[in-house]
């Protein structure tokens, strides 16, 4: 599907083109996005998220970056490799966009990376980023305006570790992101990791998962469970009479999956680069204008992608609607000189943000919804761990 931004007013100096010099013909040709979200199957509601905040962006910029109309692109990746690299070699070829930007899953980052970098158009990651690409695979034309992978599970390692967990169990998915869910964890926790237990992409049922737990009576567990998994693991969790076991998780309860999971969810804790409630003036206008737009709770997928929106703005407008300059825009993008809802940020020699990291707890709302709420920052203005393995080659 794809969203024509500005079509009019486009359409209205094409007309007057005529009495145009060539340089205000160049000028009117929108910057073309791709927008790279999953919208089918249960991770879906990460997807929407992440579409959103990006949408948001672009009415708080009046559809417009750097100054020039801007044209979305959507592309529903559909959770599968195949069908990404299929989807945006046609928005390279045939749309001719000028950023590929969004995905969700890391699987999905791994196998878009080189079509879209190939190409030198920028890649845009607004969640996925897996600990490859932030060290010996770093790339001039990608950035991620999210994390590395592994840093918001550090995040919990080191709760952990701070709460005096002597004993802990960790559950994750067998993929890219799970892997580096359980390195991240363990990079900060120095206790006895009980179990390590790796599930199925797919799985919901995880009933011989909680019975291990039951069995092996940790302190607590930690958990990487995203999108539909996370909503099945909680209430199974709670049905299973675990509760009393501290439930510590980065990306397993967040606002893209409490409406699911409800009540079941609260006090639950999270590892996170953002919430809703951090005092940020950008962040409040944020998730004030999210609300009334969508409805619902915002989380870190809308709010990276929102980021991203004003970091092409940005970028775009610091090169004065240059986009053949690829030395010279990638240069402006790395500058990240907007407001970021975050507050701290700055991108690292490997592209990848320096931030503050938070931990995080769910919450009831007054009017009945579901958030997570910042508790305390965990590292102040952190770089990953892998940037000391970057060299970046040249543009």
């Amino acid at each position: 599907m794809s969203i024509q931004i500005g079509r009019r007013h486009v359409m209205g100096l094409a007309a007057a083109g005529l009495a145009m010099p060539a340089v205000g013909r160049a000028q009117a040709a929108p910057v073309k996005i791709g927008l790279v979200a999953v919208q089918t199957g249960p991770a879906a509601s990460l997807g929407t998220h992440l579409r959103d905040g990006f949408l948001l962006g672009m009415r708080h910029l009046e559809n417009r970056l750097g100054g020039r109309m801007a044209e979305v692109i959507q592309i529903d990746d559909e959770l599968k490799p195949d069908v990404a690299v299929t989807k945006v070699r046609a928005a390279l070829e045939r749309d001719k966009v000028d950023f590929v930007v969004g995905v969700v899953f890391s699987n999905i980052l791994a196998a878009v990376m080189r079509p879209v970098t190939e190409q030198q158009t920028f890649l845009i990651s607004t969640n996925a980023g897996p600990s490859p690409f932030a060290g010996r695979g770093c790339n001039p034309f990608f950035f991620a305006t999210s994390y590395v992978n592994d840093q918001n599970h550090a995040v919990m390692g080191r709760a952990a570790q701070d709460a005096g967990y002597k004993r802990m169990m960790l559950l994750t998915p067998n993929y890219q992101a799970g892997r580096d869910a359980m390195a991240g964890f363990k990079s900060e926790y120095k206790g006895e990791v009980v179990d390590e237990i790796f599930t199925p992409l797919t799985q919901m049922d995880f009933s011989s998962e909680l019975a291990r737990i039951a069995a092996a009576r940790p302190d607590a567990i930690f958990t990487f469970m995203p999108g539909g998994l996370g909503v099945n693991l909680v209430r199974q969790y709670r049905q299973a009479g675990l509760a009393n076991i501290p439930f510590l998780s980065a990306f397993t309860v967040d606002e893209s999956v409490l409406p699911a999971q409800g009540a079941a969810a609260v006090g639950f804790q999270t590892g996170t680069s953002w919430t809703p409630t951090l005092p940020a003036e950008q962040n409040a206008r944020f998730v004030r204008d999210f609300e009334a737009q969508y409805t619902y709770v915002p989380a870190s997928y809308a709010a990276h992608a929102y980021d991203a929106a004003m970091l092409l703005d940005s970028a775009i407008r610091k090169t004065g609607g240059n986009l053949a300059d690829k030395g010279a825009l990638r240069a402006a993008i790395k500058s990240a000189d907007f407001r970021s809802v975050r507050g701290n940020f700055a991108f690292g020699e490997n592209h990848f943000p320096v931030q503050d990291f938070w931990l995080a707890k769910v919450a009831a709302r007054p009017d009945g919804k579901f958030q997570t709420e910042h508790v305390r920052k965990v590292f102040d203005n952190v770089t990953d761990p892998f940037a000391a393995q970057c060299r970046m080659p040249a543009a």
